[in-house]
């Protein structure tokens, strides 16, 4: 007599019809979470200073005329003469600092957006939602990164683009207009707008771990 699959211990037709759909289900489910978690993952939590770091704050605001920044006040219209410090045209913020500035201005932003400083760098992690009507991803929120070179050099400051990615690709640099890894302010800089206005105003720009300091021209 002929021996069948079931008779000699084999799993059937049946059987493998199991683990194909078992193999499925278990295949969308990860699916699903790496799409969730990778793709569209949860907001950023906003940068909360203690006390005494919120005070160290508004003392480096204040000192250059932005305390309100820190903690908005009504503001004194008391008429007085026209003086310049100098000292206001220097600032240093830490990344946290920076962070929690986005927070206290708009909530809605600091959740969508994080700020890292390392050394002559600046990174930027974001979610931007997508329009309802945006075919296939509407209404899913876009995961994107940027980091921007940042120091200066010659008298001048240097503003070096790395790189953007969206959802850990990075973007070709044809797609940003070929200026990944230029200096702005040395291709733009010489022209009569943005970067060249940029550029004479600083006179000096450090970016280091978890810091930030600028010190503005007269």
């Amino acid at each position: 007599m002929e021996t069948t699959d079931k008779d000699s211990g084999g799993i059937g037709c049946l059987g493998i019809v199991g683990i194909v759909v078992v193999t499925i289900l278990v295949t969308i489910a990860v699916t699903v979470w790496a799409i969730n978690s990778q793709l569209f993952g949860s907001r950023f939590t906003p940068v909360e200073l203690n006390e005494s770091e919120q005070s160290a704050l508004a003392s480096k605001l204040s000192a250059v005329g932005l305390g309100e920044l820190a903690a908005p006040a009504d503001e004194d219209f008391t008429p007085q003469p026209y003086t310049e410090d100098p000292d206001k045209r220097e600032i240093a913020l830490t990344e946290r600092e920076l962070n929690a500035l986005v927070a206290n201005q708009n909530p809605d932003a600091a959740e969508r957006v994080a700020i890292d400083l390392a050394d002559d760098l600046i990174s930027a992690r974001l979610r931007v939602p997508l329009d309802p009507d945006f075919p296939f991803l509407g209404g899913k929120i876009l995961k994107a990164s940027a980091g921007v070179s940042v120091s200066y050099s010659g008298d001048k400051p240097r503003v070096v683009l790395r790189g953007v990615s969206v959802w850990g690709v990075p973007i070709p640099n044809a797609w940003l207009g070929n200026v990944k890894n230029v200096d702005l302010v040395n291709e733009f800089g010489t022209e009569e707008g943005f970067w060249k206005q940029f550029s004479e105003g600083v006179e000096n720009v450090e970016i280091r771990e978890g810091e930030l300091f600028l010190k503005l021209r007269e």
